[in-house]
C-alpha cells in the first residue's frame, strides 16, 4: 500500500475549524433571535456573525428560517416601527360617534393561537406589556 501523505500534488486546506466542547450546545431562543437579527442587518455576512458567536453558518440559516415562519421572534430595533393591520367586526359610519361607554369598550387581539381581550381603556403602557408577554410566551 502506498503512502500518499506527502504527495505535493494533493492541495491542502487553507483553513482548518475544530469545534471542541462536550456534545451539544443548547442556544436559548432569545440567543437565537439576536444572532439572527444581527446577521439580518445591512451588510452583515452569515459567516462572519456565526463566527463572532461561535455557532456554525447553517445554524444561523435555520434560526432565520424560523423568523420568517414565526417560530421565532426576533428583537425590534429601536428605529423600526411595526404595523399590524386592524380588523374591526362592526363598522361605524365615518362621522358618528360610537355610542359605547369608555367602560365597555373591549378591544380583541388574536395572534398565533392566542386570543387576549381587554376592557375599558388601557393606557399604552398596560398594553405594551400585554403584547410583550404575549410575544415571549409565543415564541417557542
Amino acid at each position: 500500500m502506498d503512502d500518499h501523505s506527502d504527495d505535493i500534488r494533493r492541495p491542502l486546506s487553507p483553513r482548518i475549524e475544530v469545534y471542541a466542547g462536550a456534545g451539544r450546545k443548547r442556544w436559548p431562543d432569545d440567543l437565537k433571535a439576536q444572532i439572527a437579527a444581527e446577521s439580518l442587518e445591512p451588510g452583515a455576512i452569515v459567516t462572519d456573525v456565526a463566527r463572532r458567536h461561535g455557532c456554525r453558518p447553517q445554524q444561523v440559516h435555520d434560526w432565520r428560517r424560523r423568523a420568517r415562519l414565526g417560530q421565532l421572534v426576533l428583537p425590534a430595533s429601536a428605529d423600526t416601527l411595526s404595523f399590524v393591520p386592524l380588523v374591526s367586526e362592526s363598522p361605524l359610519p365615518a362621522a358618528a360617534e360610537p355610542s359605547v361607554s369608555r367602560e365597555a369598550a373591549v378591544v380583541t387581539v388574536e395572534f398565533q393561537g392566542a386570543r387576549i381581550e381587554v376592557r375599558g381603556m388601557p393606557g399604552l403602557a398596560v398594553l405594551s406589556d400585554v403584547f410583550t408577554a404575549l410575544r415571549r410566551t409565543r415564541s417557542c
